[in-house]
C-alpha cells in the first residue's frame, strides 16, 4: 500500500509539536487489530496508531479512545507514552489515527523471562504489579474520563458480550463453554462494583520496558479500555498463572520455587498492598471469567480462518486453544 507520506509530512508538521521532516513510515508487528507505524523524521521516532482501513465495526478500533484515555492518564502516575496529535480526517491517511512519542526498551514475550536470573524476574513481576495497580487506582472522574464508558454493571455485560460472540462464531461445540455460559451469570458477584478505569487487555507483552531496568516506560495498546470492575480487569493479569505453556505463554504448572518469580497468591497480594484493597473470597470468579473472554476471542479467531478472513496465517492454529482455555476455567469451577 503506498502510503500518503507527504500529506502525513504537512500535517504532523502543523499538529507536533517540533516536528521536523521529511519522514519515513515502518510498519511495525504487534497491534494488529490497529495498524501500527514507525515514522522516523529528522526530529527523532515517533510511533502512528491507525484505525485499519475499509469498514469497521461501529464499535470497533476506535483509536481516538485509544488517544483519549492515555492522554488523560498522562496526568497520572500511570506510565503511558506521549500524546502528540489526534488526526480525524481520513484525507491524510485514509483513516483516522493518533501520533506518539516512541518509546525505547523492551517487550518481554514470555512470563517464564528464561533468560533472566531471579532477582531479575522479581523485580519485572514487582514493576508489572505496580502498572496495573496505579491503574486500577485512578478516579476516572477526576482525570476527565467520568464517561469513558458506562457506570457499574459491567461484569454482566462480559458475560452477555462474550456469550453472544461465542454463539456467534462457533465453529464445533465445547462443552466447556456450554457449562460456563450457565455457570457465569448464575455465580456473578453481587457487590456493588466500583468503578475504574480498566485496560482491558493487561499483560507482560502489552508494556514497553526500559532497555535495562526493571521498569514501565509504557502501559501499551489500550483498544479495550473502558471503565469496568478493577478486580476483573487484574485477574485478566492473573489469569497467566492458569495456563499452561503451550497453550498460550502462560506460567500454569510451572514450577516457580527458585525462579524469583511470585506465585499467584503472592502476586494477589501485592496488588492488594498497592491498591489498598482486600481479596474478595470469590476472586476466582474473576479469573474464570477472564479465561472464559478469551477463549470466546480464540474462537472468533477460529471462526474467522473457517471463513477465509482471517489476515493472520496462524488464526487457524490460535483457535484450537479455546477448547483448552475454557477446560482450565470449568477446572477451576470444579476445583
Amino acid at each position: 500500500m503506498v502510503m500518503a507520506e507527504a500529506e502525513l509530512d504537512a500535517w504532523m508538521a502543523a499538529h507536533v509539536e517540533g516536528y521536523r521532516g521529511p519522514l519515513t513510515l515502518t510498519r511495525l508487528k504487534g497491534g494488529q487489530s490497529n495498524p501500527t507505524w514507525r515514522v522516523e523524521a529528522s526530529s527523532g521516532r515517533y510511533v502512528l496508531r491507525q484505525k485499519p482501513l475499509g469498514k469497521t465495526l461501529p464499535s470497533a478500533h476506535q483509536v481516538d479512545r485509544e488517544y483519549r484515555v492515555m492522554k488523560a492518564l498522562g496526568a497520572t502516575d500511570v506510565p503511558v507514552p506521549r500524546m502528540l496529535g489526534l488526526c480525524e480526517d481520513d484525507s491524510v491517511m485514509g483513516s483516522m489515527f493518533f501520533v506518539m512519542e516512541h518509546l525505547e526498551g523492551r517487550t518481554l514475550w514470555d512470563p517464564r523471562l528464561p533468560d533472566m536470573t531471579p532477582s531479575e524476574r522479581g523485580a519485572i513481576f514487582e514493576a508489572m504489579n505496580d502498572a496495573i495497580a496505579k491503574i486500577s487506582r485512578v478516579d476516572p472522574v477526576a482525570v476527565g474520563l467520568g464517561d469513558y464508558g458506562r457506570q457499574g454493571g459491567y461484569v454482566e455485560r462480559q458475560i452477555a458480550r462474550w456469550s453472544k460472540q461465542y454463539r456467534a462464531s462457533e465453529t464445533h461445540r465445547i462443552e466447556a463453554m456450554d457449562r460456563l455460559i450457565e455457570w457465569l451469570p448464575e455465580n456473578r458477584p453481587t457487590a456493588p462494583e466500583e468503578v475504574r478505569v480498566a485496560h482491558g487487555d493487561f499483560r507482560l507483552d502489552n508494556l514497553m520496558f526500559h532497555p535495562t531496568e526493571p521498569r514501565v516506560l509504557g502501559v501499551l495498546d489500550w483498544e479495550l479500555s473502558t471503565l469496568g470492575d478493577p478486580y476483573a480487569d487484574f485477574a485478566y493479569n492473573v489469569m497467566v498463572w492458569r495456563i499452561v505453556p503451550g497453550i498460550f505463554r502462560g506460567l500454569g504448572g510451572v514450577e516457580l520455587q527458585g525462579t524469583g518469580i511470585p506465585t499467584e497468591d503472592q502476586y494477589i497480594d501485592m496488588w492488594c498492598r498497592k491498591t489498598g484493597r482486600k481479596r474478595p473470597e470469590n476472586f476466582d470468579f474473576y479469573v474464570i471469567l477472564s479465561l472464559f473472554r478469551i477463549a470466546a476471542i480464540v474462537q472468533g479467531i477460529a471462526k474467522r480462518a473457517q471463513d477465509g478472513t482471517a489476515n493472520d496465517p496462524q488464526a487457524a492454529e490460535m483457535g484450537r486453544v479455546a477448547g483448552p482455555l475454557a477446560e482450565i476455567a470449568w477446572g477451576m469451577v470444579r476445583a
